[in-house]
């Protein structure tokens, strides 16, 4: 039997592109990012651990809300040269929809030559899917880290998206146009 949240997730999750809201992430959000962090990862974080991040001062979290749910979420730290990407995913059933490129725009759309100009994550090597990803949006992998992670012996590729002249084009479409006159 399904619940009435999981049947308008199921009606949404069918159709193509999917334009979300993509705004700050609240209290209120957590059971929603939880499921998609326990449903996308072998070794989640939890609740515990979401909270101790987002309590530092230069840690931010957003997510990305269709019809009133989540279906992504992003957590990512604010450094004087660089935004680092700390978590990121999105619902199973919406994946290939154009929400994680929606989301990596908006902070894509943070970057400047003045003040922060390149965005940093670490990925797991076996998430192939992740690094393509990255790859198509214009990261790319600058160094292996070996032994990165304490759930596993498994290496992490350093992955490095740069600001550049393409990017500003591509952060002044992302800006709503106002209406002259």
């Amino acid at each position: 039997m399904t619940t009435s949240h999981e049947a308008s997730l199921h009606k949404l999750s069918r159709q193509g592109q999917l334009p979300v809201h993509i705004r700050w992430m609240i209290r209120r959000d957590m059971p929603e990012v939880l499921a998609i962090e326990e449903q996308c990862f072998e070794f989640p974080w939890y609740e515990d651990d979401f909270i101790r991040c987002l309590r530092q001062r230069n840690c931010i979290g957003m997510v990305a809300e269709a019809s009133e749910r989540v279906v992504g979420f992003m957590i990512y730290e604010l450094h004087k040269n660089r935004l680092h990407i700390l978590n990121f995913a999105v619902h199973e059933a919406f994946r290939r929809r154009g929400i994680g490129g929606q989301m990596s725009r908006k902070l894509i759309s943070k970057l400047s030559h003045e003040r922060r100009s390149r965005i940093l994550l670490e990925i797991r090597e076996t998430n192939l899917p992740g690094q393509l990803f990255f790859r198509t949006l214009g990261f790319r992998a600058v160094s292996v880290l070996r032994d990165f992670y304490e759930d596993t012996t498994e290496d992490a590729y350093l992955m490095q998206y740069r600001h550049s002249a393409a990017a500003a084009a591509l952060a002044e479409q992302e800006r709503p146009r106002r209406m002259a006159g």
